[in-house]
């Protein structure tokens, strides 16, 4: 299989699965998905900045952020927010079984390859990248926490309510 395949399939083939989603769940974590897109595009690009690994081969327009940034893993957080969603521990359990399984199986695959390419490996090697993952899974769940308070507290407009604007 060749990178292209590969790389074009972390970004294609998780957003395949949402026609497997309700409409209704697509909208309720789709904020966190974004939220997801938005962190992990920062710490790619820091640790490109810091010189911790770098993108040897990628898709267009994409030169530095690795495609799973915007397939992988904000449709994979939809999917493990809708079903432990309210109960956090399940919820973190499964995110870290989730970064384990990208830290040491997918990871070292697109290095092999190629694609993704570690320069500096002790630089998040243990504490770091298991404290990186933690504090994201976190700010994941609080985020949504707060979008469902705000979502609660918007008032949906009533069709047979008269305007009252002047």
């Amino acid at each position: 299989m060749s990178n292209q395949v590969i790389v074009w399939s972390m970004l294609i083939l998780p957003w395949l699965t949402l026609f497997f989603m309700p409409r209704e769940d697509i909208k309720r974590w789709m904020p966190a998905a974004l939220f997801v897109m938005v962190t992990n595009t920062i710490i790619v690009d820091v640790g490109v900045t810091w010189k911790i690994w770098e993108t040897r081969e990628n898709i267009y327009p994409l030169n530095e952020i690795i495609s799973f940034v915007y397939g992988a893993l904000p449709i994979g957080s939809m999917w493990i927010l809708k079903y432990t969603y309210g109960r956090f521990w399940l919820y973190a359990v499964a995110q870290i079984i989730g970064s384990l399984v990208l830290i040491l199986f997918v990871q070292p695959l697109l290095h092999r390859r190629g694609i993704f390419v570690w320069i500096d490996e002790n630089a998040l090697a243990g504490i770091g990248a298991f404290t990186t993952t933690l504090v994201q899974l976190i700010l994941v769940y609080i985020y949504q926490m707060w979008q469902e308070s705000v979502f609660a507290a918007a008032k949906p407009l009533d069709p047979n309510e008269p305007d009252n604007d002047p």
